[in-house]
């Protein structure tokens, strides 16, 4: 059974990123120890609320150097919702912009739509190949957001609308992030864990 260590930053909804994970075959433990997140098969990072506090949170822990070395190592790591924004460049949220991790290119700015926040369940165009979307390419997943990433032209990157085009996931090499919540995607988003998990 893979280890999973669920990132205990000060910042992401917990229980529910842990119960969707055992329920995805893993063996999943709940930590802010570096070391053992270092070391699991498998490192989630959620995320909930502002995109400063997120980035502050896990600076404060040394969570970031964890993330980096783990990537460095080709060893998996999923970010979820706002723990997936901080993967990229930086933030533009209520007029604060925050640097990311810089992993993945570009921001996440504030959706250009007439209705904000997104929330609900909305389909998504997978990325070519996607090992995430596997089984589940034409289903809905369960979107809570005001901000996003816009898309690049790669690989790996699968997208959603909501008064414009945005990241919905992104699969980059060890890194996978998805701005949806799959842990409240019902059995779609349950496949989508069971492949990561099956990957680790």
């Amino acid at each position: 059974m893979s280890r999973v260590v669920v990132l205990d930053y000060g910042s992401g909804n917990l229980r529910s990123a842990e119960r969707a994970m055992v329920r995805a075959g893993a063996d999943v433990t709940v930590t802010d120890d570096l070391a053992l997140a270092l070391e699991a098969d498998g490192l989630v990072v959620p995320g909930v609320g502002a995109y400063a506090a997120c980035v502050a949170g896990l600076l404060a822990l040394g969570g970031d150097a964890t993330i980096r070395e783990r990537l460095r190592r080709e060893r998996p790591v999923l970010g979820i919702c706002v723990g997936a924004q901080i993967m990229f460049g930086y933030g533009d949220e209520h007029g604060t912009h925050t640097e990311g991790l810089g992993l993945l290119p570009g921001g996440v700015t504030r959706l250009k739509a007439p209705v904000v926040p997104h929330m609900g369940w909305s389909p998504v165009a997978v990325a070519p190949g996607s090992v995430l979307f596997d089984g589940v390419e034409g289903e809905r997943f369960y979107f809570v957001h005001s901000y996003a990433a816009r898309p690049w032209d790669a690989p790996g990157v699968t997208t959603a609308t909501h008064g414009e085009e945005f990241v919905a996931a992104v699969e980059a090499g060890a890194l996978s992030v998805t701005q949806f919540h799959p842990e409240k995607s019902g059995d779609a988003g349950a496949r989508l864990l069971r492949n990561w998990v099956a990957t680790l």
